[in-house]
């Protein structure tokens, strides 16, 4: 399963412009509240110049990119959490996402309402995380009622998971993320079960105007100072020049971006830094049939890293097979590495790399 991403923010903010440019989707957008109800869905491949650079050292039959999917969850409003406009079910949505890329509008723009009359990117946040936060406390309170009676009893499991809700509880009435807490190990499994919407790792997107892309906008940096309080990672573009880049031919694009003092496009800095705000990394596979990038968790070890191939590969490991694009740049292929002796073989407990080649030996 790919990483999913859910794109929140209040209405009118640019959530469907970036995402149609994110994705070349056609998700609706218009210039009024809740045009989008149910989330827009996108796969987006992960821009990787390594990819590139080793499908061209070593041509195979098909190349296969990592993949991205991106959910753009409608515009929530103040009072979501208790049901106003379509809240409760746009809050369900954000749920079974594995992160949050939460837009910010920090532009002007008289032709373009904003539902609250003005532009204010940190009254606009926090809005948006306080509804988050009720819609969290409703939830734990829910769950602490459940078990209560039976830690009454003596129950020691049921006694632990109360005294996690407890800390969960006094979190959120403070105004707190739970992201934010801090919660051992064995509380963690607890807080895990609830996928609670604040528990999820989050970055913002400052959604600046065409003049604001180089040196930002006071919005921007309004966020920016507001987002390092909190400890979050904020990348800044622009939804409608991220649009215009979507509607010119490849080779223009380039020239393009160029001409706006930009090197890449937006897409690019929005997976790099949802790639560091998960602890994300890849590797590769390559063989005269297909070049393959896979994503993995920082930390992950070989056979792991084989079992996101397929199962049997992880219970019937043996060893894998290492190298890297350096190698390849510098030998010009696999035979050329292992005459070398380049190639190195990695048991069980090797970390796996960000960049590894590998080549899984396994029995089952």
């Amino acid at each position: 399963m790919p990483l999913s991403i859910g794109i929140i923010g209040l209405p009118n903010v640019g959530k469907s412009t970036i995402f149609n440019a994110l994705c070349s989707g056609k998700a609706a957008i218009e210039n009024y509240p809740f045009c989008t109800i149910e989330p827009n869905q996108g796969v987006v491949a992960v821009p990787d110049a390594r990819l590139a650079r080793l499908s061209s050292l070593s041509p195979a039959g098909k190349v296969v990119p990592a993949f991205l999917q991106l959910f753009d969850i409608a515009g929530l409003v103040k009072n979501a959490s208790q049901g106003e406009g379509l809240g409760n079910q746009f809050l369900g949505h954000i749920r079974t996402v594995d992160a949050l890329a939460h837009v910010v509008r920090c532009f002007d723009d008289p032709n373009v309402a904003h539902v609250d009359g003005s532009v204010d990117p940190v009254r606009d946040v926090e809005i948006i995380e306080t509804e988050l936060i009720i819609k969290d406390l409703e939830t734990v309170e829910r769950a602490y009622e459940k078990i209560e009676k039976a830690a009454k009893t003596g129950d020691k499991e049921a006694k632990t998971r109360v005294g996690t809700l407890k800390k969960a509880i006094s979190l959120l009435e403070q105004g707190t993320a739970i992201r934010d807490g801090s919660f051992e190990t064995n509380e963690r499994g607890v807080i895990g079960e609830l996928s609670l919407l604040t528990s999820k790792p989050e970055l913002y997107i400052a959604n600046v105007d065409e003049e604001g892309i180089e040196e930002g906008t006071e919005y921007s940096k309004a966020l920016e100072n507001y987002a390092a309080q909190k400890g979050l990672a904020v990348i800044t573009l622009c939804g409608k020049i991220e649009a215009e880049l979507t509607e010119l031919p490849e080779e223009e694009q380039k020239e393009f971006l160029e001409s706006l003092g930009l090197v890449e496009p937006g897409l690019n800095v929005l997976v790099r830094a949802l790639y560091s705000l998960l602890g994300l990394q890849t590797f590769y596979t390559l063989n005269e049939n297909e070049n393959h990038a896979w994503t993995f968790t920082r930390g992950t070890t070989a056979p792991q890293a084989a079992g996101k191939i397929h199962s049997d590969f992880e219970k019937g490991f043996i060893r894998a097979e290492v190298y890297r694009l350096e190698d390849l740049e510098q030998h010009g292929s696999l035979n050329a590495i292992r005459s070398a002796g380049k190639l190195r073989s990695e048991g069980h407990d090797y970390v796996v790399g960000d960049g590894d080649i590998l080549y899984f030996k396994f029995n089952v």
